[in-house]
């Protein structure tokens, strides 16, 4: 078959194909940073709901299928309300970056931190056992509650109630959630 197109039609279509993988490339790029600020918290550099849900059905397919044990801790900052009305809500944003960053640096890499919203965080611990969750939760209560957050010059308190729920393989995210929270709201009154 002979050849339709010229050699200057030859070098249009090439360089169109060229823009054109160009162009895709771009999108690409677009979509990547979409899905991660649609996976992100506004105020905090962590996960937020959607991002957490997102690795919690990952975990819980990983629990069906090759028995991989991980947990849900539900994190809730005490005393928000009381910073905010005392200090003004700058300091309380001040206070949810601490806290968020205070639990990045405690847990591993392979961990999941995650802002709920308002006050209220959550640890996706993957390959954990229950111990393993317990630990970590202990661990993390007292370093926030021996740590320093300091406003202009004085150290204000923060404490936080943590509870854990173990993560089965026949789960949803939602009832998983609601187990670590519930379990967070038994922590809170046993303290």
């Amino acid at each position: 078959m002979e050849d339709v197109l010229s050699g200057a039609e030859r070098s249009a279509l090439n360089g169109e194909i060229e823009r054109l993988r160009g162009e895709v490339a771009r999108l690409g790029e677009r979509i990547e940073e979409l899905d991660r600020v649609a996976h992100m918290d506004p105020l905090v550099p962590i996960a937020n709901r959607r991002g957490l849900v997102r690795q919690l059905e990952i975990s819980i397919a990983r629990r069906a299928r090759h028995k991989t044990p991980s947990a849900l801790l539900f994190v809730d900052l005490d005393g928000l309300k009381m910073l905010n009305d005392s200090y003004g809500h700058g300091v309380g944003d001040a206070a949810l970056v601490y806290i968020a960053e205070a639990m990045v640096r405690a847990v591993r890499r392979t961990d999941l931190v995650a802002r709920l919203g308002g006050d209220e965080f959550a640890i996706l611990l993957d390959h954990a056992e229950e111990a393993n969750a317990h630990d970590t939760a202990a661990r993390l209560a007292n370093e926030v509650a021996s740590c320093d957050f300091v406003h202009n010059g004085h150290a204000l308190p923060l404490s936080i109630a943590i509870g854990f729920t173990m993560v089965a393989g026949d789960d949803d995210p939602e009832a998983v959630l609601e187990r670590a929270d519930q379990a967070m709201y038994r922590d809170k009154a046993a303290a």
